[in-house]
């Protein structure tokens, strides 16, 4: 697939398609085979691959390496994360370029996760900047403005800038603000987190998603037991299973086979309140596609 022709994703949201994204990790070290493989058996399943930026502030290779990767050996369109917690706006506005340069298109723009809650809890955070301030920069870019507002010799960037968003958020009026916030800055998607509670989605989008019409796609995360379940509940921040569903894989027989059945059903809950799904099966990103069969989504056909 040629660099040009990596805008199936954004094609798909100006055609109002059920958006399908699937998140994968670089790895911790240089080997990248196991990574091409999982992005493999992607292909034709979702419109873009996720790359994440060290999530967890876990050590894992750079995902502009491993985008650019994905993109030449898998001919699959992606989406690279870029966390404000490692690079200072020097750095950040260097990487961007590098990303337009090298025909990423799609970029996710996270503040990051904190550095305590990773392998390297002693590494200095940098925080210059924060998700907003990173939209705020990427819009620049594609003006042709530095961060500094001073011209680039060369023109302006095209990349497709999106957010997060945590519709379960405990504060309804910051969820609200830093949402619209994020729209103002030029968020054209949005990934949400991990989604449990599907009442409180459907609320959040009828009285805050909506209203900016732009598209948000449900968090939906493979748990494959209880214990699995209780280990996120504890490490991840923001994340909060409930017990019903650790309940639920508990008494499964299988609970991987469980697990997969919750998502399928999640799938298909979220396509009736919002525009997409963002999968995240951690080191099982294989059985995406048994979730989206029983969820009864089809391949893509239009690649």
């Amino acid at each position: 697939m040629p660099q040009s022709d990596f805008a199936m994703f954004s094609h798909a949201i100006a055609r109002h398609e059920f958006l399908l994204t699937a998140e994968i990790s670089p790895p911790k070290g240089a080997d990248v085979q196991n990574m091409v493989e999982k992005a493999q058996l992607l292909k034709g399943r979702v419109h873009a691959i996720n790359i994440t930026d060290s999530s967890r502030a876990v050590l894992g290779m750079s995902p502009l390496a491993a985008t650019v990767i994905l993109q030449q050996r898998v001919g699959v369109e992606t989406i690279c994360q870029m966390a404000c917690r490692d690079r200072n706006r020097i750095a950040i506005q260097g990487d961007l370029l590098g990303a337009e340069a090298l025909g990423i298109r799609n970029i996710l723009a996270l503040t990051g996760d904190p550095v305590k809650a990773g392998d390297h809890p002693n590494a200095r955070a940098v925080f210059d900047l924060e998700a907003v301030r990173l939209l705020q920069s990427i819009a620049k870019l594609n003006q042709g403005l530095d961060a500094n507002d001073k011209p680039l010799p060369q023109g302006g960037t095209n990349l497709f800038a999106g957010a997060a968003v945590d519709p379960q958020s405990p504060s309804w009026s910051g969820l609200q603000r830093r949402f619209e916030r994020k729209l103002a800055a030029g968020a054209q998607f949005f990934q949400s987190q991990l989604i449990t509670d599907f009442d409180r989605l459907a609320k959040f989008m009828d009285s805050i998603g909506n209203q900016g019409n732009k598209p948000i796609l449900a968090g939906v995360f493979l748990l494959k037991s209880a214990k699995n379940a209780m280990f996120i509940n504890k490490y991840v921040p923001g994340v909060n299973i409930p017990d019903s569903i650790i309940d639920r894989l508990a008494k499964a027989k299988v609970p991987l086979q469980e697990g997969i059945a919750i998502a399928a059903e999640q799938v298909k809950a979220a396509k009736e309140i919002c525009q997409g799904v963002h999968l995240m099966a951690v080191k099982a990103e294989h059985l995406i596609p048994q979730i989206l069969d029983l969820a009864g989504i089809p391949p893509i056909t239009n690649i």
